[in-house]
């Protein structure tokens, strides 16, 4: 038998981490926020994930690239 996790209500006050963040603003920029809200993360398809994850890979890459390029003239 499987034991199915306990579904919990997703609350935005609870990410704490810059990735958290950064994963839950990605969501509401694609729309996925209310879906998120209402049934968790768990909810989302492979693709509205996947997309997630590729959004904040690229947002990484940006964010790291910008901070090299500022601390050299």
């Amino acid at each position: 038998m499987s034991k199915k996790k306990s579904e919990k209500p997703f609350d935005p006050a609870s990410l704490k981490t810059p990735e958290d963040l950064l994963k839950f603003e990605i969501a509401t920029e694609l729309g996925l926020s209310d879906k998120v809200m209402e049934n968790g993360w768990r909810s989302l398809t492979a693709k509205e994930s996947g997309r997630i994850g590729g959004l904040m890979t690229k947002r990484k890459r940006q964010m790291k690239q910008e901070a090299l390029n500022g601390t050299n003239p």
